[in-house]
């Protein structure tokens, strides 16, 4: 996964980016882009300078080949700063598929994660997968769920991260936190947020995080042959 990160985007930037992800050549490939459509989330978190504004997934069987290294060079010289992470990928709620470079309807809210300092790996992940994921799922108005996490950096001084989380919301959530967390009143709401805020405290999700918002186009399904 290469984050991208730079000024929030011009419409033809990300008319650009996107035109770009029908060339990549990998088996799998998505392009995530902070455009207009959804770049005033209420959701939106920010600790980078400059900030994430999109992201290109790529599956492939090689992560240091050459392929990766063109990409990578390609997308710093015509877009912005590059952060290039290897990631596991898990799907506990699949993403609706659309036709090839057509927009996936909603928000594609993205969340960098970082793991705290006193908190050790396996308890992390634990806290994380087995404990979290149910209460995301319950909590929010989310019709895809996808949890990629940090195996390494790929590219230097890249900013430490170690997971990264793909949540689709209807997009009605942009400017609407009743509808980000699919409440149907304000008591419901306290209620629904009050459960994920503990939640996410468990494993240090409540803080050091970059959330943003995007519009997801699939290019290339990597599953689809």
């Amino acid at each position: 996964m290469l984050a991208v990160r730079g000024p929030v985007p011009s419409a033809k930037w990300c008319s650009d980016l996107r035109e770009q992800g029908a060339k990549i050549g990998f088996g799998g490939v998505a392009i995530n882009v902070r455009d207009n459509l959804v770049s005033g989330s209420k959701m939106t978190l920010t600790t980078l300078d400059p900030p994430i504004v999109a992201v290109v997934s790529v599956w492939t069987e090689q992560s240091y080949g050459q392929s990766v290294a063109e990409l990578i060079d390609l997308l710093d010289s015509s877009f912005g700063l590059i952060s290039a992470y290897l990631v596991t990928e898990s799907v506990p709620l699949p993403v609706p598929r659309v036709d090839p470079g057509e927009r996936t309807p909603g928000l594609a809210n993205i969340a960098f994660l970082r793991r705290p300092v006193d908190l050790d790996e396996a308890t992390w992940r634990r806290r994380w997968h087995l404990d979290h994921t149910p209460v995301a799922i319950e909590t929010q108005a989310t019709f895809g769920y996808v949890q990629n996490t940090v195996v390494r950096s790929l590219t230097p001084d890249a900013p430490t991260v170690d997971a990264i989380v793909e949540e689709f919301f209807p997009i009605e959530a942009v400017h609407d936190v009743h509808a980000f967390f699919g409440a149907a009143d304000d008591e419901e709401l306290t209620d629904r947020m009050t459960r994920m805020l503990a939640s996410t405290g468990a494993f240090g999700a409540d803080q050091n995080i970059d959330t943003v918002p995007t519009s997801h186009y699939l290019y290339r399904d990597p599953f689809v042959r």
